[in-house]
């Protein structure tokens, strides 16, 4: 008896939101895709014939350009009604996403000079595309009203498929070979050294097992494959960061592959591939499974046949619970999610479309696999993916607009939301750039940060409501450090609100979630307020550091409108140029997350290069270099800042050592009633703990007093400046004393204790002297 992989009735979790069992974060199929557009940047979206385009109607000034592209190079405005194309300024938008897209297909450049221009719209614009084609949107906008804050909103654009077709992702280069790996077989392959693989989920939560041999040694009869032991002993990070720890090796400790992209970030390595045995003792003989499968189509190449093979089991979610066993449930990967990897040497490969119907495995329903093979001479970048919410459209992980000048000093970058961070720089190391900032001066990129715009008549009345702190009290060209909390008092974000008019608020905070908390309350209340979210438009650098204002003064021009320098206090903003009335424009805010004296600017794209430049120049004779989030970690535990596990579910704002940023007195806000509550008989409270010795407490560790466990680790380091390992805990009230030497368990929290006195928060300058200096 054997699977025919086939039922009287089938069905699908993609777009299934109806019952008691719904999956938001898996779109059906042709469901429309949201891509919102941010001011000054532009957008390619690829359409085959039937696809539907959407562009909703937008009352600001602003306009937005088309330009259409038939796969030849084609301009195809005409053809689809957009008429007359007029001149495109390529000052209103950061164009060289689109001129690099069009020299390389073979375009000339100067095409993108010309486009259909459309204004404020009162209705949505909709077409059809009658062909394969690619439309650029670009969202014109000055630079100038992008610093003030005069800036327009998102234009919201909706891409929806024609029914019934699948959808790939775009090729990452040029493909060799690409076929597809129907559901319940297997496919076997060749990889030459230098070549990538791209193995594509097309449908969304199926598993894929994988294998792959050393050629050579297979043409001598050697068996040497990828081998779970020594990729775990090799390997210190399973993620598909730049660096060496990315590789899966055999038993030799020969490196095979390096992961260079991943989409979905749930996979299983190293489970076993489905075996005949499993099925058949769950009443299923004869069925379908993926080590048979893999067995039979490496035989050709002379692989001896196993009854259960070790593999790496992508798009498979697994987990292990309290009890060490293992869990499974439906995959996280949606359709067309991938991983891409690199071949180190000539091997053979082999994928699997699993072919499992009677667990969540694939979703219940087995799909299709898709492989594509693509030449070395491709140019692959090491990617992830990054969703703002779980049914957000995948964005894959971009270098940041300071790339280009931070490439050439370090390899060591970390995903930051949906660019790649720096961690360190090999030249100075953290703890050099750690005494840096406390002695001189650092630059780093910050450009993760979300940043929005909150503006209109009733901006001050929906930020009063949302937030902590008493902004009817905030003056033009000033910020304060405050809180978004839900009904519960738990943070939902956090972040530095800076009002640069009236009424116009800019806030720059961690997530996302902040754009989507505020617009609900707007629309709850039906207030008259519009909210910007300024995606990639506003990168942003730190420069911090006792020597930072002098750094500062040699290439900053106020106009005499705005705050000077001298007048931009802690916490105080003003907008900028460099050097001269004609430089390049900035805001300029007096904030950081390191303690230290220092300023944080914000411009647009096209000039994030030449400030970086201005400032390393300006800064040479004082001592200024690079800094990664590495060292970033260090000055903020030191200088007792909140991070993300200080923010731990069930934990409020005052659990998470914030009550300095919560106002008791101002008018209701969203939160306060909960958190006046919890102040009366607060049960947690945020303290320091500074050890007697340099083992370093992990995040998560269990506090003691005696056999009692009092707290928990939320962030730790070794102090540079203390010489021994501090953290930042969450401890009961009761055992929160001042000077109370406690236990940080280690070993399962029992067998290995960290002796370590309690201490306030921050560590280090308390009254924050350095920083209001």
């Amino acid at each position: 008896m054997s699977s025919s992989l086939s039922a009287l009735r089938a069905f699908s979790n993609a777009g299934h939101m109806i019952g008691g069992r719904i999956f938001a974060g898996f779109p059906a199929a042709d469901a429309p895709v949201y891509l919102p557009l941010s001011p000054r940047l532009s957008r390619a979206i690829k359409m085959a014939p039937g696809d539907l385009l959407r562009i909703d109607g937008t009352a600001h000034e602003d306009q937005i350009a088309l330009l259409l592209f038939s796969d030849d190079g084609e301009r195809l405005e005409d053809h689809h009604g957009f008429a007359p194309v007029l001149p495109l300024d390529c000052h209103l938008f950061e164009h060289n996403p689109l001129r690099g897209w069009i020299e390389a297909q073979g375009g000339d450049p100067i095409a993108h000079q010309q486009a259909f221009i459309c204004g404020a719209m009162d209705e949505a614009l909709t077409f059809s595309a009658k062909q394969n084609l690619t439309i650029w949107i670009c969202h014109l906008h000055p630079k100038d009203s992008l610093i003030s804050g005069d800036t327009a909103p998102i234009v919201p654009i909706w891409h929806q498929r024609a029914k019934g077709q699948i959808h790939l992702p775009e090729p990452l280069g040029h493909i060799r070979e690409e076929f597809t790996v129907k559901r319940g077989t297997a496919h076997a392959y060749e990889l030459r050294g230098g070549e990538y693989v791209q193995i594509i989920d097309v449908e969304g939560q199926q598993c894929s097992d994988f294998q792959a041999f050393h050629a050579r040694q297979l043409e001598k009869g050697q068996e040497f494959f990828i081998d779970s032991t020594a990729t775990r002993s090799m390997v210190r990070s399973a993620y598909p960061t730049p660096g060496l720890f990315d590789k899966f090796y055999d038993a030799e400790m020969r490196p095979l592959l390096r992961v260079l992209q991943d989409t979905c970030g749930r996979h299983d390595t190293f489970g076993l591939a489905c075996t005949a045995r499993s099925y058949e003792e769950r009443g299923f003989p004869g069925h379908l499974n993926c080590s048979d499968n893999l067995s039979k189509v490496l035989n050709p190449f002379g692989v001896a046949p196993r009854a259960a093979w070790p593999a790496i089991n992508f798009f498979w979610n697994t987990w292990l619970d309290n009890h060490h066993q293992i869990q499974t449930e439906e995959a996280h990967s949606r359709a067309g999610d991938y991983v891409v990897m690199q071949a180190l040497d000539d091997m053979v490969c082999a994928s699997t479309a699993c072919p499992d119907d009677i667990d969540p495995i694939n979703g219940w329903n087995p799909t299709d696999i898709h492989i594509r093979i693509y030449s070395s001479k491709s140019s692959i970048r090491p990617a992830i993916a990054y969703r703002p919410k779980e049914d957000a459209p995948m964005q894959i992980s971009q270098h940041s607009v300071f790339h280009e000048r931070l490439a050439p000093l370090t390899n060591h970058f970390a995903p930051a939301r949906d660019i790649w961070a720096a961690v360190s720089f090999p030249a100075t190391g953290t703890i050099g750039e750690y005494w840096a900032c406390r002695n001189n001066a650092t630059l780093q990129d910050m450009s993760g940060l979300r940043k929005f715009d909150i503006i209109g008549p009733d901006a001050e009345r929906l930020l009063q409501y949302a937030m902590s702190r008493d902004i009817a009290k905030l003056a033009v060209w000033r910020g304060t450090y405050t809180l978004l909390c839900d009904a519960q008092g738990e943070v939902i974000d956090d972040g530095t609100l800076f009002r640069l008019a009236p009424q116009l608020y800019r806030w720059c905070c961690g997530t996302e979630e902040s754009g989507r908390w505020l617009t609900k309350l707007a629309d709850d209340k039906g207030w008259q307020v519009r909210i910007n979210d300024l995606g990639g438009s506003l990168p942003n650098l730190a420069l911090q550091g006792p020597k930072s204002r002098e750094i500062v003064r040699k290439i900053l021009f106020t106009q005499p409108h705005v705050p000077s320098l001298d007048q931009v206090k802690w916490f105080g903003a003003t907008i900028g140029r460099l050097h001269d009335r004609n430089g390049a424009p900035f805001l300029l805010t007096r904030t950081g997350y390191t303690g230290e004296l220092g300023y944080e600017l914000f411009c647009a794209p096209a000039d994030a290069v030449v400030i970086w430049d201005a400032l390393m120049e300006a800064g040479k004779d004082e001592g200024l270099i690079p800094m990664g989030s590495a060292a970033l970690d260090i000055l903020r535990i030191e200088a007792g800042l909140a991070g993300v596990h200080e923010f731990a579910a069930g934990a409020d704002a005052l659990e998470a050592g914030l009550a300095f940023a919560v106002d008791f007195e101002k008018t209701e806000f969203i939160g306060q009633a909960a958190l006046k509550k919890h102040a009366q008989g607060q049960r947690k409270i945020l303290r320091g703990l500074k050890c007697e010795c340099d083992d370093l407490p992990l995040h998560g560790a269990p506090v003691y007093a005696g056999e009692r466990q009092v707290g928990i680790i939320t962030s730790s380091t070794k102090s540079p400046y203390f010489e021994t390992a501090i953290a930042i805990a969450r401890l009961s009230v009761e055992f929160s004393e001042i000077g109370l030497t406690l236990e940080i368990g280690q070993l399962d929290g029992r067998m290995k204790r960290l002796k370590a006195e309690v201490t306030n928060l921050p560590f280090y300058d308390p009254k924050r002297e350095r920083a209001r200096a």
